[in-house]
């Protein structure tokens, strides 16, 4: 059977500081970010599965991308925790505020990273995650492949 790739889109919104950065995006701001994930494998050929044809159900993979990014980073606002930036994101937190605390600069670039790991350990072991585009504007993106990254 052919290798067949199929994609699910996302949305959220998301808040975030780049610490130490000389221009505009050190300050508190957000974003709408758009997460395209594309998983790759072969239709379920077993004609008394409930899946036959898929080669993983939209609704799962929705599932795995809901409970690993978008329920926690959407409305969140997201602090690299290794920097002074800490300090802001106790009093937001104390004040009520969804705040994550992360080990890397919460870039697009090194977001699109963490998502990668957290997919990949949620999909069966028949399906690979093949690739990621997290959009941060209609104009700028970043892109994870696996095959540039095994």
């Amino acid at each position: 059977m052919s290798n067949i790739r199929i994609t699910k889109k996302f949305s959220f919104e998301t808040g975030h500081a780049l610490y130490g950065y000389d221009g505009k995006c050190r300050n508190v701001h957000g974003h709408s970010y758009k997460l395209s994930v594309t998983v790759i494998g072969n239709p379920i050929s077993d004609s008394s599965h409930v899946k036959f044809g898929m080669v993983i159900d939209f609704g799962d993979l929705k599932k795995i991308v809901k409970e690993e990014i978008v329920n926690v980073f959407d409305h969140a606002t997201v602090f690299n925790k290794n920097t002074p930036h800490v300090e802001l994101a106790k009093e937001l937190s104390d004040r009520g505020h969804n705040v994550l605390l992360v080990n890397y600069q919460p870039t697009s670039e090194m977001m699109v990273i963490d998502f990668a790991e957290k997919i990949k350990a949620r999909l069966p072991s028949s399906i690979k995650l093949h690739a990621l585009k997290l959009q941060e504007t209609d104009s700028s993106y970043a892109q994870w492949f696996a095959s540039e990254n095994e």
